[in-house]
């Protein structure tokens, strides 16, 4: 009998302390997991950091504050000026103007994409700046102020078609259907303006320079091809012509004395014309 309590109580030893060996085990898989977690999260952030340095986080969220804030009066102090909207809406000129016309550009929905960002949505595209999500907006980042705003608020795509359909009404019959206009240029001789038609293609029409868009143009080109020169902005976009061939070129980026646009005639490959441009933007 006391054989057997005794044989009892050393198998309950045992299984306790297998027991505790478990449960040592476990915790210390436990506490193991834990810390692997915390590693991969500050490694995330690291990662996400090394993107940007010290002095453009504190920018981004400079912006982020005063957006939070709503200090339009300061949000007008961090904006590069001209302010381009897309065309054929007017660009805003100064400081004064874009007060007036903050609530067109930042409404409620862009704000709010501010406010709530995290630096991980903000990503330095080289020379180009810092860009927010896709490109919503760009910073500079130097020195964290707003050059570029790319998105568009319920008003503004109003107005745009709203400007789009007038400017429709002051065009010659042959030109009144297009998708989207593009530019109006003028050079030292000619008025010319490319529109967007279908599927990419785009049309080039021109006049004398002292003729108006009501009337018949003297060219009209289909078929335009875009092409993008790098990665700022510059492109070309080029019409054939039988042994012609014109190329529109939109100077981006480029030197401080460089035309809005250069245009170039080709005949049988060999430059006949180049002309400065004047993007013509109310």
């Amino acid at each position: 009998m006391n054989y057997l309590k005794l044989t009892f109580i050393v198998f309950g030893l045992l299984l306790w302390g297998c027991n505790q060996t478990n449960s040592h085990k476990q915790a210390a898989t436990n506490e193991k997991r834990v810390d692997t977690t915390d590693n991969s999260i500050s490694q995330d952030e690291k990662e996400t950091n090394e993107d940007l340095k010290d002095y453009e986080i504190d920018s981004i969220k400079a912006v982020i504050a005063l957006f939070k804030e709503k200090d339009i009066d300061r949000i007008s102090n961090k904006i590069s000026y001209p302010l381009y909207r897309q065309y054929p809406i007017p660009r805003i000129k100064d400081k004064e103007e874009l007060k007036k016309r903050f609530s067109e550009v930042f409404d409620q929905i862009l704000i709010d994409k501010i406010v709530n960002s995290k630096i991980s949505q903000w990503s330095e595209v080289g020379w180009r700046g810092i860009m927010l999500n896709n490109g919503d907006l760009w910073m500079a980042n130097s020195d964290g102020v707003i050059t570029t705003v790319n998105y568009q608020s319920d008003f503004e795509k109003v107005l745009r078609t709203n400007l789009i359909a007038k400017d429709k009404e002051n065009l010659h019959v042959s030109l009144k259907t297009f998708q989207s206009p593009i530019y109006k240029i003028k050079t030292n001789k000619y008025l010319i303006r490319i529109d967007e038609l279908t599927d990419y293609k785009y049309r080039y029409a021109s006049w004398k320079i002292d003729e108006k868009e009501t009337s018949k143009p003297d060219i009209v080109l289909n078929n335009g091809q875009w092409e993008h020169q790098g990665s700022g902005g510059n492109h070309v976009i080029t019409f054939v012509n039988g042994i012609y061939i014109y190329k529109v070129y939109r100077n981006i980026i480029s030197e401080d004395n460089s035309p809005d646009i250069t245009l170039e005639i080709e005949k049988n490959g060999e430059i006949i014309l180049t002309a400065d441009g004047t993007l013509i933007i109310k």
